[in-house]
């Protein structure tokens, strides 16, 4: 018998899907010569794809009766290989090739290809869950290494598509783990892991897992600098901030050129910022090290930067702002570190920057009386403080006179309600996937738009990345951060107050000045709150000064202040509010604080977090007032503890970010709590904490001007945007900019 031709016969069959021909040809060959063995397996297979399935077994059966066991055995290896084949030839249909590879697997149990095959197939079927790695037992073979004949290639290929599909069941994390001793490529199974790391902590929310799988690829190549850099960033992300500490310290140890120890010392910084010491003397002393670095990487030459290099310089001058109010020299490092970046970009991609510049003269002659296309450009349309304050913009947009276009970066696969929302109001809307850069910027170029606004600045370093190719004639920063100091940004959004009168000495855009105020909104939900005072033991008759800010707008001197004002209001608590999934660090900085100065301890409390912000809300209302950061404000908590009519206490300083808070209470009616140094910050706190009437006044103002402060009027806001727009776009138009 010519095994090749019955093959090919089969596989005839199998191609045209006629199992009742094939069925009738083998019985017929089987009544003609009953002790061809072949002749049953091919029989059972096409009766199992007929939907005969008992049938299938009993000709498989039948077929061995009487056999010696070395027969058995061999008969047994034959039949699997025809199944095989007929599992490889209708892979494609998805319900027919796993059928087959179940019965492969009752034959050979142990088979962990087609164990790797079925995973494969109910991926497909979508009836895949965790619990069949299981199930299967590939986990437990995996780990006791008793494979022979593994295909590795497609190994890494199901881990991928496992990674894909239910990334967050641990026994994902389980099969990573146990592939490793088998991987003969390294720099794929470290793609793979962190591919899907990315999107377990961007779109998942979920970094510190994030950070358990990636650290995997450390086993493979404990000295990868991109590997550990991400991991460390993974694990911050996370909240486990001594291993992202520790991690980051690693990185700085084998970096080999400066920007790579800048950025090393960078996530040094952050650690121990977001940990909530970013006053601590360690973090003093890398601060120290860092300027030495900075100072070193700015006066030297034109470098020739890669861009992942481009992408972290940029982020380089972000954490000053938080441990310095000094406008001046905070704007300077921006600046010198943003125009480094703006040449090698414009070095590398001379092509491009000339097209676009070229581009701008025909948009210009051909606008008269059309919309302007204006783009918003962000990360953070979605669940997030500039989602939910950017929304009342695009919610009152003049669609006549404006075409609304929306790049969410990172955005691809996130399931979120406010992302969703924006995708539906805009005109046209992008969800791109994690850090696709070329494709953003090929994007916004296809559009041809009028003015780009950046909502991220150095929030996201991919953001400047896009600024730097000056894809509009016009191009401005509003709202998610102070500006970058790119230089082809033309604007920076702002208002009366928010920058002193001399700001523009060291701002190198322009600054727009809207006429009362750069942010509105028309409220906040508020959920029913989750907490009561005595679930904290605190007194229902107490004074509570609440701080409401991220870990990161800690500073020792503002909370010094602080405790002095609780030290000198007579049964006073201090309720503390933070994301931090280890509050050991702050508590104990509190406490040692809190005795110091005279403090019972006990007078320190920690409010637990909530999953939603409308619930954050109602619960601000434990507070009596609440007492601001400094040199870093609040913004949305400001916003959203105005709106709860609740007083505040501020000081103000010189930067953007040390004057927000103070900008939102006068846009809001009130100046009470507004402070100008120390001695008044405290003075402010007593006063407010003493003075039970005084609150009164001010919560009744604040009720009271909803209706009729700025703060609260996003559609006036709206149209001070546009008008602004219009008046760029004239400027523009007649050679101003």
């Amino acid at each position: 018998m010519n095994f090749l031709n019955q093959d090919e016969q089969a596989i005839q069959y199998l191609k045209n899907g006629d199992y009742s021909a094939a069925i009738n040809y083998y019985e017929e060959q089987i009544s003609i010569e009953p002790d061809i063995k072949p002749y049953y397996w091919y029989l059972g297979l096409f009766l199992l794809l007929q939907g005969e399935e008992v049938e299938a077994q009993t000709t498989w059966l039948l077929a061995m009766t009487d056999a010696e066991p070395e027969e058995v055995e061999q008969w047994t290896q034959d039949l699997k290989q025809i199944l095989k084949l007929g599992a490889e030839q209708l892979q494609a249909q998805y319900s027919s090739a796993w059928l087959i590879r179940q019965h492969i697997r009752e034959i050979s149990p142990n088979d962990i290809n087609n164990l790797l095959n079925l995973i494969n197939l109910s991926i497909r079927l979508k009836t895949y869950t965790g619990e069949d790695l299981i199930t299967l037992g590939i986990i437990k073979q995996l780990r006791e290494g008793r494979i022979q004949e593994v295909d590795i290639e497609y190994l890494l290929k199901i881990l991928d598509q496992v990674l894909t599909v239910d990334p967050l069941h641990p026994q994902t994390y389980e099969l990573a783990q146990a592939c490793i001793p088998y991987v003969n490529n390294k720099r794929k199974y470290i793609d793979i892991i962190l591919k899907a790391a990315f999107q377990i902590s961007v779109l998942m929310s979920q970094p510190e897992i994030a950070g358990n799988l990636a650290e995997l690829g450390l086993y493979l190549d404990e000295k990868n600098p991109d590997l550990i850099r991400q991991v460390a960033t993974f694990y911050q992300d996370g909240g486990n901030h001594d291993k992202g500490i520790k991690l980051a310290q690693k990185y700085y140890l084998i970096c080999e050129n400066n920007t790579d120890k800048i950025f090393a010392n960078y996530l040094i910084l952050r650690g121990f910022i977001h940990s909530g010491l970013g006053h601590s003397d360690e973090f003093i002393s890398h601060l120290k090290n860092y300027n030495i670095l900075l100072d070193s990487l700015l006066n030297e030459p034109l470098i020739d930067l890669k861009e992942k290099d481009i992408l972290q310089l940029y982020s380089a001058g972000f954490f000053f702002p938080y441990s310095q109010d000094n406008l001046t020299e905070n704007l300077s490092i921006r600046q010198k570190i943003a125009q480094i970046c703006q040449r090698n970009i414009e070095n590398k991609n001379p092509d491009m920057i000339q097209k676009n510049s070229q581009r701008y003269s025909i948009l210009k002659q051909n606008k008269e009386n059309k919309s302007l296309k204006v783009g918003y450009v962000s990360h953070c349309l979605r669940t997030h403080s500039v989602g939910w304050l950017t929304r009342w913009l695009f919610q009152y947009h003049n669609r006549e006179d404006f075409k609304i276009y929306a790049y969410l970066i990172n955005a691809q696969g996130r399931v979120d309600e406010l992302q969703d929302w924006y995708v539906k109001i805009s005109d046209v809307a992008y969800e791109f996937p994690l850090y696709s850069s070329e494709q953003i910027i090929n994007t916004i170029e296809k559009d041809e738009l009028d003015i780009i606004v950046d909502l991220d600045s150095l929030t996201l370093n991919f953001c400047c990345q896009v600024m730097a190719f000056k894809l509009a004639p016009i191009q401005l920063t509003w709202l998610g951060w102070d500006a970058s100091e790119v230089p082809t940004i033309d604007y920076f959004i702002a208002d009366p107050y928010v920058l002193p009168e001399n700001a523009q000495n060291s701002y190198q855009e322009i600054i727009w000045r809207l006429p009362k105020t750069y942010i509105a909104v028309d409220g906040f939900e508020i959920a029913n709150p989750s907490l009561r005072r005595e679930n904290l033991n605190i007194p229902s008759d107490a004074i509570v000064f609440l701080t409401a800010q991220s870990c990161y707008k800690y500073n020792l001197e503002t909370a010094r202040l602080q405790m002095l004002i609780i030290k000198s209001v007579p049964n006073s608590y201090f309720l503390i509010k933070d994301s931090l999934k280890d509050k050991a660090l702050v508590e104990a900085c509190f406490t040692q604080l809190a005795d110091e100065i005279g403090v019972n301890p006990d007078r320190v409390k920690f409010m637990p977090t909530v999953p939603l912000a409308s619930i954050h809300r109602a619960n601000l209302m434990l507070a009596d007032i609440l007492l601001d950061t400094y040199p870093y404000n609040g913004a949305t908590t400001t916003l959203e503890t105005l709106w709860m009519g609740i007083p505040i206490v501020t000081k103000v300083g010189q930067q953007f970010a040390a004057r927000n808070s103070y900008t939102m209470m006068v846009n809001a009616g009130i100046t009470e709590g507004i402070a100008w140094t120390d001695e008044e910050y405290v003075e402010w706190g007593i006063k407010l904490g003493t003075d039970e009437y005084l609150r009164q006044q001010v919560t009744w103002k604040l009720r009271k001007n909803r209706h009729t402060a700025p703060l609260w009027n996003a559609e006036q806001f709206t149209r001070d945007m546009e008008n602004a727009y219009q008046q760029m776009w004239q400027r523009y138009i007649e050679g101003k900019n």
